[in-house]
């Protein structure tokens, strides 16, 4: 086994060789772009990994683990330009460094590309790949559709904000680990139970994203803290302090939610203050942890050795403790 920084290094070499300017430079160079800005690695270090573990060469998983990567940056672009958000990962989105006409075909060209590195694998394993990408590639466009259906509805629940988050970020990461274990032909056991690990890991992690939106350090965060706030999304940091806070407080969040200020400082302040006096800052955090021990939970069941799912429980821990 090797560190999360070793699987991240030898990854990111990796697609740096991998992507090249060529014409037409203007479908291209965003998505060098895009994928140059760096970021965590989360999901194609979880597929190398996954593979390690379950005792295959990880450098077999490593098209499976671009294509991941390559999706993932591809649902940004987008959600950027849904979003109409100027930052990602602390650098202009494209859609604002060059056009919306350009982010939108830059990203469709992302989404194929992210196919077509499948063709690398054959047979039983090419079909395994492939379905279960389709399968989470169609979940993520139908979490970001309940995302945007959310922010014009005053009715959300928490049930239907959850189901919201495991579509658009869960299953991605439930379906990096899964891949890595189809790699290395791992029984189906242990490839569901590594696919709900990453699940229940996903929700913590998105729990954790949405909170850090509010509360995170503009410094380390690397997007536009308050930005759900600004859109009015109905996060969970919303949902519980609607369900936590007083008449008063509900009907001051409500109201805000209502309007769209030029300058959203003092909106941004006054939400941020009833998240914590209603008490929904600290059960988001309480949430957090919890999805955090399910996933750590489901660890018991893989059919690895101890040190193993130390390695694994370890990399979860760390991912809930992060601040950017």
């Amino acid at each position: 086994m090797h560190s999360v920084e070793n699987y991240r290094e030898a990854f990111t070499s990796y697609l740096e060789s991998s992507i090249q300017t060529k014409e037409p430079f203007n479908l291209y160079k965003p998505i060098i772009y895009i994928l140059g800005l760096g970021g965590k690695r989360l999901r194609p270090v979880l597929t190398l990994m996954a593979t390690d573990i379950f005792g295959t060469d990880y450098t077999k998983a490593m098209d499976a683990a671009l294509a991941i990567e390559v999706f993932h940056n591809f649902s940004l672009v987008h959600d950027d330009i849904m979003d109409d958000a100027p930052l990602r990962r602390g650098k202009t989105t494209v859609h604002e460094k060059w056009d919306i006409n350009t982010g939108i075909l830059s990203g469709d060209a992302m989404l194929i590309n992210a196919y077509q590195l499948f063709e690398s694998y054959e047979g039983e394993l090419f079909r395994s790949l492939a379905k279960l990408f389709s399968k989470t590639a169609i979940e993520v466009c139908e979490g970001q559709q309940y995302d945007v259906d959310f922010e014009t509805r005053d009715d959300v629940t928490i049930p239907e904000y959850l189901k919201m988050i495991e579509y658009k970020t869960a299953v991605l990461v439930g379906a990096a680990l899964k891949m890595g274990a189809i790699v290395a032909e791992a029984t189906l056991a242990d490839q569901n139970g590594i696919y709900e690990f990453g699940r229940n890991l996903g929700i913590a992690f998105q729990l954790k994203d949405d909170y850090l939106d509010a509360f995170g350090d503009p410094k380390t965060f690397g997007k536009q803290v308050g930005g759900d706030i600004i859109e009015n999304k109905k996060t969970y940091l919303y949902l519980k302090a609607l369900e936590m806070g007083t008449i008063d407080q509900q009907k001051e969040l409500t109201d805000l939610f209502s309007i769209q200020p030029k300058d959203p400082t003092d909106k941004i302040s006054a939400i941020k203050e009833i998240f914590i006096d209603s008490g929904g800052a600290e059960s988001t955090k309480e949430a957090i942890e919890a999805y955090t021990n399910v996933a750590l939970g489901v660890l018991e069941g893989l059919n690895i050795s101890e040190d193993k799912k130390k390695l694994l429980k370890g990399f979860g821990e760390n991912l809930m403790q992060r601040n950017v």
